[in-house]
Parts: structure tokens; sequence; C-alpha cells
């Protein structure tokens, strides 16, 4: 591609850290350390980590009680039942939300996360203002994301290390009876599964 001038400008121009890692990809695939396969294979397994991990498996606990007490329990078995996989994760906590306690979930070191069940934690997540004042202001960070609780409503600020991961399960919207999983699915966000939210409430007819 050329502009008006005659001068030539790639499209897309790899940096130089990008260069290494393509040449250190090409020489491992030619020394039979990995093959293509394994590459493709694990690119469509990061693509397939996303909030919608989390949300069918809060989905299926609000559906059926039995799950719902597995997924509580043993956390990765119940990933296992619907073909996730959370082995990465060394411990993973589900905290249930009720109508006298709220769960909030951060990481004030970094920005451990459980990326299998959410895939990739949101920019926010990361931010010093969100570590620090998650622990400080948590009412205060959750009244932001649109979430104003009553003052008798006790929030459990949660943090996530190296060695142990949280999911929040939020509270099933009222008006929900009779839902099938796939829709239930649908109003339950990433962010409601942090717990700066509530799931997202019934849509009206």
């Amino acid at each position: 591609m050329s502009d008006d001038h005659g001068h030539d400008h790639p499209k897309h121009e790899l940096s130089y850290y990008a260069k290494r890692i393509y040449a250190m990809r090409e020489l491992l695939v030619e020394k039979g350390v990995i093959t293509e396969k394994d590459i493709q294979c694990q690119i469509e397994y990061q693509e397939a980590r996303t909030p919608a991990n989390g949300a069918n498996l809060v989905a299926k606990a609000w559906v059926d009680p039995a799950f719902k007490a597995r997924f509580i329990d043993d956390p990765k078995a119940a990933c296992a039942e619907i073909g996730i996989d959370a082995t990465a994760l060394n411990e993973f906590v589900v905290l249930e939300n009720t109508p006298q306690v709220r769960h909030m979930v951060v990481c004030t070191l970094c920005s451990c996360y459980p990326r299998p069940i959410l895939g990739r934690p949101p920019d926010w997540y990361k931010s010093f203002n969100y570590r620090q004042r998650s622990v400080s202001d948590p009412r205060g960070v959750m009244r932001e994301f649109g979430l104003e609780l009553p003052d008798d409503v006790e929030v459990r600020v949660h943090d996530s290390t190296a060695d142990i991961r949280y999911i929040v399960m939020p509270m099933r919207p009222a008006g929900t009876e009779g839902w099938s999983e796939e829709d239930l699915a649908k109003l339950v966000t990433r962010d409601s599964m942090i717990g700066v939210m509530d799931a997202l409430p019934m849509l009206p007819e």
C-alpha cells in the first residue's frame, strides 16, 4: 500500500517482540517440540474461556439444586460435568449471594482471576483504583456499577491469590420461574460473577 508520496506502509507491521515470538514458535515447531496442531488447539482453548462458561454454571445451579450443591462443594468437578476444564486452578471457591450477604472479588496484589471460568479479566479489575477501593469502600464501588445495597446487607470482600480463585453466584432474579438454562444464562454477566453488580433483572415483555 502506497500513499500519495509513493511511500510504502505495511498494513501489519510486527513489533520487535512479536517477531521474536514468531521466530521462537517456528524454531519449536522445526525441532519437533510442538506441532502446529498443538498451537491451534491451545488457541482454541484460550478462545473458549469466556464469561459464558461461568454464566452456564450459574444458570444450571439456579435450576438444579443437586448440581448447585455439587458446584459449591466441589466446583472443579462440577465444571467438568458440563465440559469446562478448571484443573488449572489450584483452589476454586463459589461464593453464593443471599438477601443478607453479598460477595465481591478482588486481587489486591495483581490480577489473579478464574480465567477458565470467566476468560480475561476486565481492565478495571486490574487497575490500582479498583484493587484499593474494593477493600476500603466496596459499597462505593458497587454503587458506581449501579448496585445500591441497603445498610442491613453485609458485604464481604474476598482477595484472590495465585492459590485460590473465586466466582460469585448471584441471586436468581425474581419472576424467572420456569425459564430455561439458556435464557437464564443471558441474565448472568461477568460483573455479577465478580460481585460488583447483581444478575440482570428479568427483561420486560
